[in-house]
């Protein structure tokens, strides 16, 4: 099997090659540089959306696992629909080629203001650009692989604690606190209750994922149980022995933030399964 991975160089990217990598799956792992992608792949420093026909450019893969998205982490950024047209026409162009297999990563932002425990079938209403792009996104590409016969995935994504030093999540945020000598780190009361997921854990989930065509359509990438965010960051905080405290209430939470919200994981859960 060769895998396409798009966005490789970035945060998921490096993780998910990986765990791709040491399942022996042969990767084409493609983005703008390539310097900390997994030496074993196959690296193509290049821009995505000036290919002409990325099928035929990339080897003909068999999968094409898309990760690639500017601006992630800035929810406001006019990044995520300036990009959604480019986004759409490389996707068009991979199943128009032959594509077999097309997985792309969302995220539970996607949903908007929801509490409970987020399945396949939960009403979107995203209230960022970020949200409002993900979810289009989604709808198209699951119309462009329904038109040519491809196998389309959508693995949403939910809180990953991990590999700090590439992620400007919160756990990133403290991390870098850290290294800056700081000792109190500002924060939110930290009662909303979110689904966290290790870094390592989520990656090998969707290379797991991505390296089956059993399941498919929308799959929670997630644990399945709601942990308060104070508790989490307070775990990381004695995980890492960090020497630094939170201070709270510093700010409020954000306006379209849940109070609860976590992934329905038996579909992964099944996968991982199926795999043992």
């Amino acid at each position: 099997m060769k895998i396409l991975v798009t966005g490789a160089n970035g945060y998921l990217g490096q993780g998910i090659v990986k765990a791709l990598l040491d399942r022996r799956v042969d990767v084409v792992a493609a983005d703008f540089s390539t310097q900390h992608v997994d030496d074993r792949a196959q690296k193509v420093a290049c821009n995505l959306f000036e290919i002409e026909n990325p099928y035929e450019y990339f080897g003909r893969p068999d999968v094409l696992l898309h990760l690639a998205w500017r601006d992630g982490f800035k929810h406001y950024s006019d990044a995520h629909i300036e990009d959604l047209p480019q986004h759409y026409h490389f996707i068009k162009a991979m199943t128009d080629a032959g594509i077999q297999q097309i997985a792309v990563m969302g995220s539970m932002h996607e949903i908007g203001f929801f509490e409970g425990s987020i399945k396949e079938d939960t009403p979107s209403n995203p209230v960022t650009p970020y949200g409002i792009a993900k979810l289009a996104l989604r709808q198209i590409t699951g119309v462009l692989c329904k038109q040519k016969n491809v196998k389309f995935q959508w693995l949403r994504g939910y809180y990953i604690v991990g590999n700090s030093k590439y992620g400007s999540s919160i756990f990133s945020k403290i991390t870098a606190a850290v290294e800056n000598g700081e000792k109190e780190f500002p924060f939110t009361m930290g009662q909303n209750q979110y689904d966290f997921v290790d870094y390592d854990k989520f990656c090998d989930d969707v290379a797991a994922a991505v390296s089956q065509d059993k399941v498919l359509g929308i799959i929670e990438i997630a644990s399945g149980k709601p942990e308060k965010l104070a508790d989490r960051v307070e775990r990381f905080i004695k995980e890492n022995n960090y020497d630094i405290t939170l201070k709270y209430g510093a700010f409020p939470d954000r306006p379209y933030d849940s109070k609860a919200v976590w992934g329905d994981s038996r579909k992964i859960d099944a996968i991982i399964k199926r795999q043992l």
